[in-house]
């Protein structure tokens, strides 16, 4: 299968890297530059999103948020005026539910495979290939796909029909959504109860309160690291999601809506380049 990739991000950067490792992958971003470190790792540049989709047997796309999603896929020139039948979409940006189900749609109409996949893991995963992919869609679209999630996943779960994965996902970021938060909390009263903090996140790294978040970005916070893993600004862009999805089911949030709040005031005050953990900022410099 000839691959293409939009999207040479963060995240996007690893996943490719992990593929160029099995076979050719074609790319395409909207910054040229920012493609230079697949490329020189053997990544082929196409100059448009229609040339890539019209070169690829699977398109990968993993962009910012979902207007982003909608031009590329949508647009005047977009993938699906410039698909062809038996080709495989593979939506990896974290977006709305109704959007995959919408891109779905029309993709059947033209014959085309249409998968929604955000991945969990941070840009450590994407490095390591160890990512947890989410999946909606067909199942028969996954199982034609699955080796090739398996070259940048180390777990790849199937949810149910078109749009089920971008759910997965909202539940991902509701619990990271937590477990930021209480890492902030926990450092800032650690910090003022004048503890040793390397020694308190070890401690909490060997108990119950154990998790991702501390164990990943309590070390870089503490070098003063905010460089992202995940940027604050696509964070804030995924919490707005799972309300507005929230609002839908009737169901309330509350954990998850303090969370939007405060990545609002972190994004505000002029931090959303920053990565999710710079969340600590609201409370110390």
């Amino acid at each position: 299968m000839k691959i293409g990739f939009i999207g040479t991000g963060v995240m996007g950067t690893g996943i490719i890297n992990n593929l160029l490792k099995h076979q050719e992958v074609g790319v395409y971003n909207r910054t040229k530059s920012h493609a230079v470190a697949v490329m020189e790792n053997g990544a082929q540049w196409y100059d448009t999103p229609a040339e890539l989709t019209k070169q690829s047997d699977v398109v990968f796309t993993m962009v910012g948020f979902p207007t982003d999603v909608e031009e590329l896929y949508f647009g005047e020139n977009g993938i699906l005026t410039n698909v062809h039948a038996g080709q495989y979409l593979v939506d990896m940006t974290t977006s709305k539910p109704s959007l995959a189900k919408k891109i779905a749609e029309e993709g059947a109409k033209q014959g085309v495979h249409v998968l929604d996949t955000p991945v969990s893991g941070g840009d450590i995963g994407a490095k390591k290939g160890t990512l947890t992919a989410m999946v909606g869609g067909q199942k028969e679209d996954l199982n034609t796909l699955q080796p090739l999630f398996e070259q940048f996943s180390s777990s790849v779960q199937y949810f149910g029909d078109a749009g089920s994965g971008q759910n997965a996902k909202m539940a991902n970021q509701i619990m990271i959504a937590g477990t930021m938060l209480g890492m902030s909390e926990a450092l800032v009263y650690a910090k003022a109860a004048q503890l040793n903090l390397r020694e308190v996140m070890k401690t909490l790294q060997s108990g119950a309160a154990e998790n991702f978040s501390l164990g990943i970005y309590g070390p870089r916070i503490l070098k003063g690291d905010y460089t992202p893993g995940f940027f604050a600004k696509h964070f804030l862009k995924d919490l707005r999601i799972a309300l507005e999805e929230a609002q839908k089911m009737g169901i309330k949030v509350p954990m998850t809506r303090e969370a939007t709040r405060l990545y609002n005031e972190l994004i505000n005050a002029g931090y959303g380049n920053d990565g999710t953990q710079a969340l600590v900022k609201l409370w110390w410099g």
